[in-house]
């Protein structure tokens, strides 16, 4: 399971779903780092061999481009459906190998 870094918009729900599956996951809030830069909350991420997960897509997938070693970020699109976003994400990191320097886009499957 994965070791993962939840941004400060990230919803609770989602993480705790995550949680349930087995992933490790560490908020921005739980941190004490609320607040924080996307820079910095990468900076923490790395610190901590964590991967970022947001659904701040435009910033960290920046942050990628400009900083591509990293212990790996997903960016996820906002969706209000809560258990499915949680399966989206749960079912794109099984399929990984690796998380480190990779950039995962979890997008809503096509209707």
């Amino acid at each position: 399971m994965a070791n993962l870094y939840a941004d400060e918009q990230f919803p609770l729900p989602v993480v705790q779903l995550l949680r349930s599956f087995g992933h490790n996951i560490l908020t921005v809030q739980e941190a004490g780092n609320a607040g924080k830069s996307d820079p910095e909350v990468l900076a923490f991420a790395i610190s901590q061999n964590r991967a970022v997960l947001t659904q701040n897509r435009r910033d960290f997938i920046r942050l990628h481009l400009q900083q591509p070693n990293h212990a790996g970020i997903i960016v996820c699109k906002d969706n209000r459906d809560v258990e499915k976003l949680a399966t989206l994400i749960d079912n794109a990191l099984s399929n990984e190998e690796k998380l480190s320097d990779r950039l995962i886009r979890v997008k809503r499957p096509q209707r």
